[in-house]
């Protein structure tokens, strides 16, 4: 079963007043973000949202005018559509998203707190209504303790629990104004699911040469699978995509694999839109082996400071202009946040009906076989639109003590 949580708030703060969106722009603007969180030089796990800061963006883009409305839509990728275009496009793609059913569960949901007392442009709240569904509360934001506890209350809600403690009393003052919180949340039952009696204690090999004990899930079913090399060393020379559905095969996991002495970071750069799409393009339906480790990933990353370094600047700093929001006021973004929770196991939300025992010990290879013993980028998307819904990599899986359990017995 996979289990994905995300939130993205953006906090706007007040200064003394002075005396087709196209699918292939979310994959574009994934991309970019994805390299900026990987250029940080860690060897740790990365999980966001892109859709869930787009849908963000567009919130405040809403809001927006002059350079700061054109920095947005300049990251975004929105110059080829005409201006506002990009609002009309994003309700239609999340509301193709948004299904409630025994396949998979993707939801989404936006909320504006406002400061009791301020007066807001109604057009503003009308669109974003319109556009975005948004649910509107007021707050008194200085108290700090009362907001923070209302909107993380609100954000367990929308991710059935799996995001705690998304703001703090701390990010909120007397002088906050506004606070825009969208919520994403899928669950998806595997199309092949894999057998609880097949997992097994196996070293994952991490990029620094470290092993560490992890479970390791396994099965031979039919998957979408392909070999890939840019023709130079690189990428390290051929690596591996697999494509694994999900009940009604709308939503799939992409695993992109190098080979195991090649480290993550020598694939990461050749990593593009365009290579994502070709990917999804040219694997072919076959029977694969997979070795996959159960992995859980939760992530807070800082978005004002990722944002700025894309190109999304003035919207932080005094020189804002959010003046479509509020008439008198002058506003900027004082805080932007997104914390998502990955999680991933063997079956879905009810047992699993495969048949057959495929031994681990085999010797004889008689299908490609995908071993995921080492880290592997990825992304979660929908198979018809390419929409990128989640996108991140698995440095390190999720650690076990091989001496509290015999899994060999299980």
């Amino acid at each position: 079963m996979l289990l994905l949580g995300v939130l993205t708030l953006l906090s706007l703060q007040a200064l003394p007043v002075k005396t087709d969106f196209q699918d292939e722009t979310i994959t574009e603007f994934s991309v970019n973000l994805y390299h900026q969180l990987q250029s940080a030089g860690n060897e740790e796990n990365i999980i966001y949202s892109p859709l869930s800061i787009a849908v963000a963006l567009g919130m405040v883009e809403l809001g927006a005018r002059g350079s700061t409305l054109k920095e947005i839509r300049q990251v975004m990728g929105y110059g080829h559509l005409k201006g506002g275009d990009e609002f009309l496009l994003l309700k239609n793609l999340t509301q193709s998203l948004i299904v409630d059913e025994s396949q998979y569960v993707v939801k989404l949901a936006n909320s504006l707190f406002l400061q009791n007392g301020v007066h807001f442009n109604e057009n503003f709240v009308h669109m974003m209504k319109k556009y975005f569904h948004a649910e509107i509360e007021t707050v008194d934001f200085s108290q700090s303790a009362a907001v923070a506890d209302r909107i993380n209350k609100w954000v367990e809600n929308q991710t059935e629990n799996k995001i705690h403690d998304l703001v703090s009393a701390d990010d909120f003052s007397s002088v906050s104004r506004l606070a825009l919180i969208n919520g994403v949340y899928f669950r998806g039952n595997w199309k092949n699911q894999f057998r609880p009696e097949h997992t097994r204690t196996f070293s994952f090999t991490k990029d620094d040469g470290n092993e560490v004990q992890t479970l390791m899930m396994y099965q031979q079913g039919d998957f979408y699978y392909g070999e890939f090399s840019d023709g130079t060393s690189e990428a390290g020379g051929v690596y591996q995509v697999l494509e694994m559905p999900y009940e009604g095969e709308e939503m799939s996991m992409m695993i992109v694999l190098p080979r195991q002495e090649v480290p993550l970071a020598t694939l990461e750069p050749i990593i593009k839109a365009q290579l994502i799409e070709e990917w999804a393009s040219a694997v072919k339906k076959q029977k694969v082996e997979v070795y996959l480790p159960r992995f859980k990933i939760e992530q807070k990353i800082d978005l004002k400071e990722s944002l700025q370094d894309l190109g999304v600047k003035k919207m932080f700093t005094k020189d804002a202009d959010l003046s479509a929001m509020t008439d008198g006021t002058d506003l900027f973004i004082g805080k932007a946040v997104q914390k998502a929770y990955l999680e991933v196991t063997e079956e879905g939300a009810e047992a699993a009906a495969a048949s057959g025992m495929i031994a681990l010990t085999r010797t004889l290879i008689l299908y490609p076989q995908v071993m995921a013993d080492h880290p592997f980028f990825f992304v979660i998307r929908n198979r018809k639109t390419g929409t990128v819904l989640f996108m991140g990599r698995v440095m390190n899986p999720e650690v076990i003590d091989a001496n509290v359990h015999d899994f060999d017995a299980l």
